[in-house]
């Protein structure tokens, strides 16, 4: 059996796949810890992990996939490996590949003002026609504090990484090296120039040096070396042969790779990320767009994503305060299907979890509007909400077609909000894209990943032909009530 190994190195846990390259089932997958991996925070705002936490999270993951694995399958056939990484984190090494501090990882707040000045002295302009996006609370952002307040820590860098590519040094036993693709997400790439972007480096005066060597995401990037193949049990020499942060990996898995194809998540936050053909952005930057993960393989390909704090984060709120005590998702879902589309004129705005890029960055807070003491109950409530989140969905998506996008088919992993029929419907009926639901995780995409820059598969194509297709939303043919109850909702902002 010809095995491909896929790890998700995500903020609270390390989760290993093993993908049969042949038949593309899944072998087994494990994650550790089984808790959440804590997060530091020596001062309000910020949020750090020693980069040395993963790596000790991913050994585990990968003796328990091997342990689950081991009656049918054995790590010594694994034939490449890939990672999929929380997005956006700093990691800093010295020459030997030792962190010299923490890594300040995606949600840390301190660098905003970093990246807000480098925004203005750059220009506005400039930084949306060559990063696309503003530098924001991104990489770059976080390394310029770095230089400022740590300046004798600076000095030490010999190269800066993203979280996948530290895993991927490891691995190989030294290999410093990054992603167009990950440069992108860090605020470090000039689209417009195909280089790494000399504004950002010369206004916040970091020596190129700091890059580490360039390779193509889908590619043999480097190979797991003698002693961390002993480490793990892994054969010597196995390919690395794919990298990429956890959104567009997300849609790696869902095979979202041409223009117009949209992967969706509905957990804690919502994502939307759409394939862009053509170099563009949102020029009110409600939206971020980075290089995708088959950018210039061998045509433009970018990934817009877009971010909503307030959706799953709502419907649990809902459960836990405004259901029935004891009531399941499921059940809850039935009950909110016992109230007419539109919930009687009960409009409920999601965005109770911080501020909202798509709102530009305002913290608009979650409200209810509309209330009838004589009508409303707990399940006008609960449908409410769900249309609230489907809905905020549909009003990105907007921002997402004014950019070119032709948005048809929203692909889903079968899971959280998207096990909900009542926010299928709703979300297929507003946007007029049918909804697919696949049987994948981003640990599994990863493995696909790393079977397509090994040269296993030939495309995306090959590589997901087996993929497990669970079920297609259409939209309804009267949407006319949801239509109505969306315009509603958009008056409500």
């Amino acid at each position: 059996m010809n095995l491909l190994l896929g790890y998700d190195v995500g903020t609270s846990s390390v989760k290993a796949s093993l993908v049969d390259a042949q038949t593309g089932q899944t072998v087994a997958s494990a994650q550790y810890p089984d808790a959440e991996a804590p997060i530091m925070a020596k001062q309000a705002g910020w949020a750090e992990q020693e980069p040395e936490m993963w790596w000790d999270e991913l050994a585990q993951a990968t003796k328990r996939v091997a342990s689950k694995a081991a009656t049918v399958a054995s790590l010594k056939d694994v034939k490449a490996i890939g990672i999929s990484y929380q997005m956006h984190g700093l990691v800093c090494v010295d020459k030997e590949g030792k962190p010299l501090r923490p890594a300040i990882i995606w949600c840390d707040g301190r660098a905003v003002p970093y990246g807000n000045a480098a925004f203005n002295a750059i220009g506005g302009e400039k930084c949306l026609t060559h990063l696309l996006n503003s530098p924001g609370n991104f990489t770059a952002a976080k390394l310029a504090w770095v230089k400022e307040n740590e300046p004798e820590l600076f000095e030490k860098i010999y190269k800066i990484m993203l979280p996948g590519d530290y895993i991927a040094m490891r691995l190989s036993g030294g290999d410093k090296k990054t992603t167009v693709s990950g440069l992108s997400e860090g605020m470090f790439w000039d689209f417009k120039n195909n280089e790494v972007s000399k504004d950002v480096m010369n206004y916040f005066g970091f020596p190129e040096s700091l890059i580490a060597e360039i390779v193509p995401t889908f590619s043999v990037q480097s190979r797991v070396c003698k002693a961390i193949a002993e480490e793990l049990g892994l054969p010597e020499g196995t390919p690395i042969s794919y990298r990429g942060g956890d959104q567009p990996n997300n849609a790696l898995s869902l095979n979202v790779m041409k223009p117009g194809e949209v992967a969706a998540t509905g957990g804690t936050s919502g994502v939307v990320y759409g394939v862009l053909g053509e170099v563009n952005y949102d020029s009110l930057s409600r939206v971020n767009t980075f290089a995708h993960v088959n950018h210039n393989q061998p045509d433009t390909r970018l990934g817009v994503l877009l971010c909503i704090n307030g959706t799953g984060i709502l419907n649990a709120w809902v459960k836990r305060t405004i259901a029935p005590e004891g009531i399941s998702y499921s059940q809850m879902n039935d009950l909110a299907e016992s109230v007419p589309v539109g919930a009687e004129g009960l409009s409920v705005i999601p965005f109770g979890n911080g501020a909202e890029r798509v709102l530009q960055n305002v913290n608009r807070g979650a409200s209810i509007h509309g209330i009838n003491f004589n009508i409303h109950k707990k399940a006008h409530i609960i449908r409410a909400a769900q249309e609230g989140i489907a809905f905020s969905f549909a009003y990105g998506m907007e921002i997402m077609a004014g950019m070119g996008m032709d948005i048809k088919t929203i692909k889903a992993g079968h899971a959280n909000l998207f096990l909900s029929p009542l926010f299928r419907r709703t979300l297929a009926a507003v946007t007029g894209a049918s909804i697919e639901l696949y049987e994948t995780d981003g640990s599994v995409g990863a493995a696909y990943g790393a079977g397509i820059g090994a040269g296993i598969y030939k495309d995306s194509d090959d590589a997901f032909k087996t993929l497990k297709h669970i079920a297609t939303e259409e939209p309804v043919e009267d949407v006319a009530a949801y239509k109505e109850a969306y315009e509603r909702w958009k008056a409500c902002l």
